[in-house]
């Protein structure tokens, strides 16, 4: 599986809950109506620090996609920016200029 995740800040000045309420009840559907979900779509919102070393925390929640390989993907992003709606959203609630995206190799331990 090809698996992206994608670290993302709220815009400033927004609170945590607004934002969440935001990506989730907006955003999340709005994508949904644009293209068919991906084989995974979730998001991880940052919560209680359990360890501190180094800098600042700057992102506020991880988006994880999985898709059956590179050519979905690629072919889900295609297709969302067709609609030319996806940025214009996103500058409703993120702060895109702290978007950080990688694809991930994931190893699971059995049991």
């Amino acid at each position: 599986m090809f698996k992206m995740l994608a670290f993302l800040t709220k815009r400033v000045g927004m609170e945590t809950g607004d934002f969440v309420d935001y990506y989730e009840n907006h955003h999340v559907p709005l994508i949904l109506t644009l293209a068919a979900p991906p084989l995974v779509y979730k998001r991880h919102y940052r919560g209680e620090a359990l360890t501190r070393k180094g800098g600042p925390v700057d992102f506020d929640v991880v988006t994880e996609l999985g898709f059956a390989d590179r050519a979905a993907y690629l072919a889900w992003m295609a297709e969302l920016a067709s609609s030319g709606q996806v940025g214009a959203d996103e500058a409703r609630f993120l702060d895109r200029k702290q978007t950080m995206a990688f694809v991930f190799e994931e190893y699971v331990t059995p049991g």
